[in-house]
């Protein structure tokens, strides 16, 4: 069952203007050139609530992600967590906020280290960040930590090899929860996974949101699993976001053509029933040299020539639902 709207609350992460280019080649011959990875886009997510960050591969969620958490450190912009600013805060002055914004990465294996027990993952976090006041507490915050992702206590003991995929994704899950975050981002965290251990992993992490108050931003392609989990949705195309909204404007009444085009991907349940699909022509451009104007033009069935030569604004089409199209 899809959630509920939420109410209007104050924003808990907001994000103004965010911009990340990357320096690529250069040498003696020839000159560097800049990749737009992601440039400028803005959104924000309020306690409690799930925000999906959608597009096809290479689009920018993934260094969105990156950039929050300061893995990447952004080119410019503003990135506001709970009314502070910490885009540019120093590395010692970060550290004791990084507690408050964790990260659910996509390849449970990878993220988990392979010589570190269970036990010694989890306990991590716990002791970077002072939350523990004694041998006593730890145990039990482990305990806790086990039994609210669906695993046995009797795991702590064991290696990341000895679990299955998603019983490896719980304990990633179970190690952004040990820090006690106010939001989780989960880049991709349930695209490894088989059919059904992905709708686990997502009603999981539904339930958690739920008793814990969590704030979610949830990056994934697969538009079935966010139309289920989503409070609102961001659609990025190509470095920036081109509609925004709540799922059910986005999913029942999408404005920007490229919106669209995704959604008619999405699988019908019922097999009497068929979706026109809108098949986009050629290849996404390259974010070293993104099309003049509107960046989809190259590939939108609906193109005119003002679509070529102004880039359109994120402009509002109703309640809290803006679409950079001219013919939106």
């Amino acid at each position: 069952m899809s959630p509920s709207p939420r109410p209007p609350a104050p924003a808990l992460l907001q994000v103004s203007d965010l911009t990340k280019h990357f320096r690529v080649g250069g040498s003696v011959l020839r000159k560097a050139r800049t990749l737009r990875a992601v440039d400028g886009i803005s959104f924000a997510v309020a306690p409690g609530e799930t925000l999906s960050l959608v597009g096809e591969s290479g689009c920018g969620k993934s260094t969105v992600a990156r950039s929050l958490v300061r893995l990447v450190s952004p080119t410019s912009g503003q990135v506001t967590l709970a009314g502070q600013r910490i885009d540019d805060l120093p590395a010692g002055t970060l550290r004791p906020l990084r507690r408050r914004i964790q990260m659910v990465f996509q390849d449970p294996f990878s993220s988990l280290n392979p010589r570190m027990r269970v036990r010694d993952i989890l306990a991590e976090p716990i002791r970077n960040f002072g939350l523990a006041k004694n041998r006593a507490d730890l145990d039990g915050r482990l305990a806790a930590l086990m039994e609210r992702v669906g695993l046995p206590r009797e795991a702590l003991s064991r290696f990341p090899h000895e679990f299955s995929g998603g019983q490896r994704q719980r304990i990633g899950i179970a190690r952004a929860l040990a820090a006690e975050p106010d939001l989780i981002i989960c880049d991709e965290a349930v695209s490894a996974l088989d059919v059904s251990v992905k709708a686990q992993i997502v009603n999981l992490l539904q339930n958690l949101q739920k008793e814990l108050d969590l704030a979610l931003l949830f990056i994934s392609h697969d538009l079935a699993v966010v139309e289920h989990m989503t409070h609102r949705v961001a659609v990025m195309y190509l470095g920036k976001i081109v509609e925004i909204g709540p799922r059910r404007d986005i999913f029942a009444h999408p404005q920007h053509p490229y919106t669209r085009a995704l959604l008619s991907a999405v699988p019908v349940p019922d097999p009497g029933a068929r979706r026109s699909r809108i098949v986009l022509r050629g290849d996404v451009p390259s974010p070293i040299d993104p099309p003049r104007g509107c960046r989809f033009h190259t590939r939108c069935p609906h193109v005119v020539a003002r679509c070529k030569i102004e880039e359109p604004r994120l402009d509002p089409i109703g309640r809290d639902h803006l679409t950079a199209c001219h013919l939106a």
